[in-house]
C-alpha cells in the first residue's frame, strides 16, 4: 500500500471513528485522543489530517453535503416547483432522512456552534453554500419571496429544530412520532407558509 493509500484510510478511519465517538459521548465531550483511540490511530496521525477537533467536523459535514447532494440527483421524483405539495413533501422527506442518517453529526454541528460562534458561523456558511440550489425552487410559487436566503433560513430552521427535538431530545422522554407525521407536519406548515 502506498503512503497516499495509507493516509486516505487513516482520514477515512478517522472521520468514522468521530462519528462513532460524537454518537456515543457527544461533541463537546469528545477529545481528539478518543477519536485517534476508536480509529486504532497513533494521536499524532490526527494532525496530518485535521488541525483540530473543529476542523475535522467541518470536513464531515462538507462530506455529508456533498454525498446528499449526489444522492438527489439519481433520486426520482424530485421536482423544483415549490407551488405543489408534492415538490415541497420530496425535499421534506430528503431532509428528515438526511437528519436521521447523520444524526451524530448534526448534533455535533448544534453543539460546537453553541459554543464557539465562530465554528457556527463557519458551519453554517457551509449549509448556506449548499442551499443556494434552492433559490429556484421559490421561481415556480405565484409569489416569490423577494428575499429567497431569508426564507430558505427560516426553512432550515424550521426543518432542524423541529428534527433535534423529534429525533434526540424528545425520545429520551419517551415520546415519539413517526416519520410520516414529521414529514407532512413540516410539509403542510411549508407549503401553506410558500404556496398560502
Amino acid at each position: 500500500m502506498s503512503r497516499r493509500q495509507r493516509a486516505a484510510g487513516t482520514e477515512v478511519a478517522l472521520k468514522q471513528a468521530a462519528r462513532e465517538v460524537f454518537a456515543e459521548r457527544g461533541y463537546l465531550n469528545t477529545k481528539i485522543t478518543d477519536i485517534t483511540a476508536a480509529a486504532g490511530r497513533a494521536t499524532g496521525s490526527f494532525y496530518n489530517h485535521f488541525a483540530s477537533k473543529e476542523e475535522l467536523l467541518e470536513a464531515l459535514l462538507r462530506d455529508m453535503l456533498a454525498a446528499a447532494d449526489e444522492a438527489v440527483v439519481d433520486v426520482a421524483g424530485h421536482d423544483a416547483d415549490f407551488s405543489k405539495r408534492s415538490a415541497i413533501r420530496w425535499h421534506v422527506a430528503a431532509f428528515w432522512a438526511f437528519y436521521q442518517a447523520h444524526l451524530p453529526e448534526m448534533v455535533a454541528v448544534k453543539q460546537a456552534a453553541m459554543v464557539d460562534p465562530e465554528l457556527g458561523r463557519r458551519l453554517q456558511q457551509i449549509m448556506a453554500d449548499d442551499d443556494q440550489h434552492m433559490i429556484e425552487h421559490f421561481s415556480h410559487l405565484p409569489n416569490p419571496p423577494a428575499e429567497s436566503l431569508v426564507t430558505i433560513s427560516a426553512m432550515n430552521a424550521l426543518m432542524e429544530g423541529f428534527a433535534y427535538t423529534w429525533l434526540v431530545v424528545n425520545p429520551s422522554n419517551g415520546e415519539t412520532i413517526t416519520d410520516e407525521e414529521a414529514i407532512d407536519t413540516l410539509t403542510n406548515l411549508l407549503h401553506h407558509g410558500l404556496a398560502g
